[in-house]
């Protein structure tokens, strides 16, 4: 029995129920009991020694590579007893010098004035279509949904998501949108056809580019909804009337915040109103989970709001509401966790088994991360004028009321993956991409 892994895991499982089975065939059960009873089992001893070493990048290589089995329960399960423990409880020094070389390394990438945006978007984004269409709603929004009123289904929180954020943006008939990270182009659509507003989309993703205007082109929006594969930083001369991002900030880099809000700013009218939406968390983070900057989010960056909004006021920008949305998140992963394992079979046709248990701990970890270490959605509403916004909220529920019934006569949306390929006029060459 691998005794620095053991001494590790009992200062590290104190409650909880979870059997840890050696590469030797000892075994021993670690916590109090409670719970639901887990199992894992390490195949070979270098998994042992690689986890010992460096616990938060190398559990989760150990589990892909299947060196890590679960033999009871699922790796949520295994993580959520880790989460509810708390991390710091395995801290020794060998380990902590460890994560402390991981977060110079990530402070440093993200404070690069110029970063490898491109790249790092293309690494997720521009994997193969049909992977997203395992889990995703049937507007394929991929990031945190609305559960308003708590309960409803993923493709109606995901709808409430977008009416929540239209309602705030105040949208008025002929006014000119950026949306900064544009996804597969939902919600540039749902802007303009709920409020008659004219839609600029951006993304680094090749991929989501395609299918946004293919999807566009189908809809009957193109004069209306335009999608560029372009960099926000290098746009120029132009200004909008309304500014939304949805789910793009945490790949800016907190070195990068100040550059990020003077160009919303620069891009914005006078009397422009911009909604921003992102993930947060309680506390100054200093680094990304190594295993998820790694494999799924490189260059990412979930900032506390105490790192966001220094940068909002030294550009002058007017913050005109805030809210926190705490369990959102953590209740779209649990939906998207759940398609994706009941699609597995799918999944590995399509890529294998490593991949899939890539994605399944990516989803397990990202779930944890909200319900266990506080991370949340924040919405920011900004303006450089003190008069866009109305002084009381009453607003955003009378325009959702609007919207509802904008929804009832809306046609129905065309599944996202209902083709294979984007039309030849649409595909992008290399000599085409703005950055």
């Amino acid at each position: 029995m691998n005794a620095a892994l053991l001494t590790l895991l009992r200062r590290l499982v104190r409650n909880g129920n979870l059997t840890v089975i050696f590469s030797s065939g000892e075994q021993v059960v670690l916590g109090d009991g409670t719970g639901k009873p887990t199992s894992i089992r390490i195949i070979d001893a270098e998994a042992e020694n690689a986890i010992v070493r460096d616990p938060g990048l190398r559990f989760g290589e150990m589990y892909v590579d299947g060196r890590v089995a679960i033999e009871r329960g699922d790796i949520f399960d295994v993580l959520s007893i880790v989460k509810t423990n708390g991390l710091e409880n395995a801290a020794t020094f060998a380990n902590t010098v460890t994560a402390l070389q991981h977060v110079l390394r990530q402070q440093l990438r993200s404070r690069m004035p110029v970063n490898r945006n491109r790249h790092n978007v293309a690494h997720h984004y521009d994997l193969d279509r049909k992977l997203f269409n395992l889990f995703l709603d049937e507007d394929w929004q991929y990031s945190c949904a609305y559960f308003q009123p708590r309960g409803i289904s993923l493709d109606a929180a995901q709808l409430a998501k977008k009416r929540h954020i239209a309602a705030k943006l105040l949208l008025e008939p002929g006014q000119k949108v950026l949306e900064v990270g544009s996804g597969w182009g939902g919600m540039a659509m749902y802007l303009a056809e709920s409020s008659g507003v004219e839609v600029t989309g951006i993304t680094l993703s090749e991929e989501q580019l395609k299918v946004s205007r293919d999807r566009a082109a189908r809809r009957g929006l193109s004069d209306r909804v335009r999608f560029e594969l372009q960099d926000y930083r290098t746009l120029e001369g132009r200004q909008f009337d309304r500014i939304v991002s949805v789910g793009m900030f945490e790949h800016v880099g907190i070195g990068n915040y100040g550059n990020f809000f003077n160009k919303m700013k620069e891009l914005l009218k006078p009397e422009g109103v911009m909604l921003l939406h992102s993930i947060g968390q309680v506390y100054k983070p200093w680094a990304t989970n190594p295993w998820i900057e790694k494999y799924i989010f490189p260059g990412g960056y979930i900032p506390a709001l105490s790192e966001v909004l220094p940068s909002v006021e030294r550009m002058r920008l007017l913050v005109k509401d805030i809210e926190i949305l705490p369990m959102h998140y953590a209740w779209t992963l649990r939906a998207w966790r759940e398609r994706f394992a009941a699609r597995r079979e799918e999944a590995v046709r399509l890529y294998d088994e490593r991949f899939f248990r890539m994605w399944e701990f990516y989803l397990a970890a990202s779930e944890t991360a909200f319900l266990y270490d506080k991370h949340f959605i924040f919405q920011l509403q900004l303006s450089p004028s003190l008069d866009a916004v109305p002084a009381s909220r009453d607003y955003i529920e009378e325009r959702e009321r609007q919207l509802i019934e904008f929804e009832k006569r809306r046609p129905p949306l065309e599944p996202v993956n209902n083709w294979d390929e984007a039309p030849a006029e649409e595909r992008i060459e290399p000599a085409a991409i703005a950055v």
